[in-house]
């Protein structure tokens, strides 16, 4: 059987759940992560234009944020849309 290889941050979360820090949700918690999640689900491809000097901008504030930059892009449009 081949061993799985864990990172440090699924190790650190294994270790919490060894530890019982998590509990499961129910109700009216486990609907509001549900629906959270439904609403960010990506559904369609778009394309546009846009400046390239706006692309390097955004795309060194996902990287300080440890993200990607379409998937900080996409969470920019979901903020303006809600």
């Amino acid at each position: 059987m081949k061993k799985i290889r864990l990172t440090k941050e699924e190790k650190e979360v294994e270790n919490a759940l060894l530890r019982g820090e998590f509990k499961p949700l129910k109700g009216r918690e486990l609907l509001k992560i549900e629906n959270a999640l439904k609403s960010r689900k990506k559904d369609i491809t778009m394309t546009i234009r846009v400046n390239s000097e706006d692309i390097e901008k955004i795309k060194d504030k996902a990287n300080k944020l440890g993200i990607k930059y379409q998937s900080y892009i996409s969470e920019i449009i979901h903020q303006v849309a809600q």
